[in-house]
């Protein structure tokens, strides 16, 4: 009985070994691990010595909201950490609603250094200027994930590279094309680069053998995508294509097609989602029939806002179409929110094109904003007449009632089991 009775009382969860409460701690917002100072004197400084922290609004009473204050609390907890933390810290996340004070942030980032971080995270948080980098974090070789918010940073010359690095998100961020260009090159196991909102972008390149995801949602002068085999899915959706900020470009490469040029080189591309701006972009200078070296791998494509007042759009659109014979998915959205007039060379066009052998494998097709301009049935009856695979095709009209079944049944089909779903936003 007195056995039973002193079993009953053991405290199992302070006695077990500290990975294993480490592994349990950090899966708790840090304001409940905190809390668990008081449970007993065991309990009072383990959460300081945890290997993760995440600073976020859950962090924060629902009262406290000057964003001075919150990083107040923020840099409670971060001096108590400094003052007593052991070990080692693997992430630091701050996605906050706050207004870190610079020096406190550098001297932060210096303190993570010494402790071996290998996932730092600037998600979000308010900002006047840009905080600028401190070196030390480029010092940091056991770094495998890095994302950057509302920053500026330059490369120290002795910058080594990141050899464990594999996934790099920048946002808001400040970094000169050159800057960008180096940082990528000198992370070899690089996988995953996403680039949002970048500022100081004149030309954007980016080689990387490892490379395997890209998204770039930022404005830039111009492109160039060569060596990266591996790379299997790519978005890109620029806010703008500003070809005046090009510094770059010789007389050759204005005068040869950028549709070839850019993605040309990316023949091993499984999954590609692009913008109608970037569509217009590609179609400078003499647009092909479709590229010399087809995109074999390719099994989805997205085309988002894509104008059918543009010739150049449409014809980029069909170019890519032509050089994928074993696309699956198709997905179309319409950025002309308004019915207008419509050259005839673009209706012309799309009466002239031909796609059977194409689109063989084509079986799911999703077209969304249609206004039903002349352009647009072009398409849609040149796809199904084009794809004996299709399985359905969802078509979404912008406003008013949707396309009736009895307007399809007049088209010719390829798939006699397609199925044509016409709904209305």
């Amino acid at each position: 009985m007195v056995m039973m009775e002193k079993q009953t009382r053991t405290d199992r969860i302070s006695n077990l070994p500290w990975d294993v409460l480490d592994a349990i701690l950090v899966h708790l917002p840090l304001k409940d691990a905190a809390r668990t100072s008081i449970l007993s004197s065991k309990w009072r400084y383990k959460w300081i010595s945890l290997s993760q922290f995440v600073f976020d609004d859950k962090c924060f009473s629902n009262t406290l909201l000057n964003k001075v204050d919150r990083w107040g609390e923020i840099m409670k907890i971060i001096h108590r950490v400094q003052k007593n933390h052991s070990g080692q810290i693997d992430k630091f996340k701050l996605a906050a609603y706050c207004c870190p004070n610079h020096l406190d942030l550098d001297q932060w980032m210096h303190f993570l250094a010494e402790k071996g971080i290998k996932e730092f995270v600037l998600k979000e948080f308010y900002f006047i200027r840009r905080f600028k980098l401190p070196c030390c974090l480029f010092s940091c070789q056991q770094l495998r994930h890095l994302e950057l918010y509302g920053c500026t940073f330059k490369l120290p010359p002795e910058f080594k590279g990141f050899k464990c690095l594999a996934s790099l998100q920048l946002r808001q961020v400040c970094v000169d094309s050159d800057t960008l260009e180096s940082l990528i090159l000198q992370c070899p196991v690089l996988e995953s680069l996403i680039l949002l909102k970048i500022d100081g972008l004149t030309c954007l390149k980016i080689h990387n053998p490892n490379l395997k995801y890209l998204k770039i949602y930022t404005e830039f002068g111009n492109i160039y995508l060569e060596n990266n085999p591996l790379l299997s899915s790519i978005d890109i959706h620029p806010t703008s294509v500003n070809l005046e900020m090009n510094m770059f470009c010789s007389l050759e490469e204005w005068k040869a097609c950028n549709l070839f040029r850019v993605l040309g080189c990316l023949s091993g591309v499984k999954r590609l989602s692009l913008s109608g701006h970037f569509l217009e972009f590609l179609g400078t200078s003499n647009v092909p029939e479709r590229l010399p070296e087809r995109f074999n791998r390719l099994m989805a494509l997205e085309l988002r806002e894509v104008s059918f007042k543009s010739l150049n759009e449409v014809m980029v659109f069909l170019a890519i179409l032509q050089s994928a014979p074993n696309l699956e998915e198709l997905s179309i959205s319409h950025r002309d929110l308004e019915v207008g007039s419509y050259d005839i060379p673009i209706v012309e066009f799309l009466k002239s094109r031909y796609l059977l052998g194409s689109l063989n494998h084509l079986q799911v097709v999703r077209m969304r904003g249609i206004m039903v301009s002349r352009p647009e049935w072009e398409l849609i009856k040149l796809i199904l007449a084009s794809s004996p695979a299709l399985k359905t095709m969802t078509i979404v009209k912008y406003r008013g009632s949707r396309i009736p079944e009895s307007v399809f049944l007049q088209v010719e089909r390829a798939s006699e089991n397609a199925k044509i779903i016409s709904l209305t936003l």
